[in-house]
């Protein structure tokens, strides 16, 4: 992988200061897809139902997850109920969790990134899924993480960038946030953050090296 080197936290030629952090969302970046369309297709799939009815009935709940007000069980009980579907939770929470599809070029930039970069996740996320995710090993690259239900609040509120940023230890102008929702994006840049729309890696690798980081080299995939 190409390296460019830049020296980090001070102001370049331009008058900018030079990248200190960033900050992940997490579905949509670190995964294929959305997740929460994967577990829409996937349901409707599993118990034969179509796929509109399974979406209307999901994204009319999904909000009291993603700020903590309900449990994954108080979830599939609500909205089993409303699909008349009769299956038990450890079957939904099955097929919560392997929708899950990661993107594998995502966690080797994730490993390339200097230790001297500050590395934030900022998700709108769910009960048993934040959990999933800080078991695993890569999240020990994170320094700081900010689940939606965990918190109470969701992007794009502005709160909850705030957070983000504290437990980063940054100001905005030296954090990169990125997210594949343009709403949270405009949200972001509102703030003064710098923001890329992800798309995919290769575009996110160019403007990273562009901004002087140094990516260390990991070895390729057979």
């Amino acid at each position: 992988m190409p390296l460019l080197a830049g020296p980090a936290g001070r102001p370049s030629k331009m008058g900018r200061m030079d990248l200190r952090g960033i900050l992940f969302d997490w579905g949509g970046v670190f995964t294929r897809g959305t997740f929460d369309g994967r577990v829409v297709r996937n349901l409707a799939r599993r118990f034969a139902l179509p796929e509109e009815a399974v979406a209307e009935a999901y994204f009319d709940l999904v909000e009291r997850l993603e700020l903590g007000e309900w449990t994954l069980r108080r979830f599939w009980e609500e909205l089993s109920r409303r699909l008349s579907v009769d299956a038990p939770y450890p079957v939904f929470e099955q097929i919560f969790l392997g929708s899950v599809a990661p993107r594998p070029e995502m966690y080797e930039l994730l490993l390339a990134l200097p230790e001297e970069l500050v590395v934030g996740m900022l998700s709108n996320n769910y009960p048993v899924i934040s959990s999933y995710l800080r078991a695993e090993e890569s999240f020990d690259r994170f320094d700081a993480a900010v689940f939606s239900n965990e918190e109470g609040m969701k992007k794009p509120d502005p709160r909850v960038f705030r957070l983000a940023l504290s437990r980063m230890g940054l100001s905005p102008e030296e954090v990169l946030f990125v997210d594949d929702n343009p709403e949270n994006i405009e949200a972001a840049r509102a703030l003064g953050l710098r923001t890329h729309l992800f798309r995919e890696a290769g575009p996110l690798i160019e403007e990273l090296k562009a901004a002087g980081v140094r990516l260390r080299a990991l070895p390729k995939r057979p």
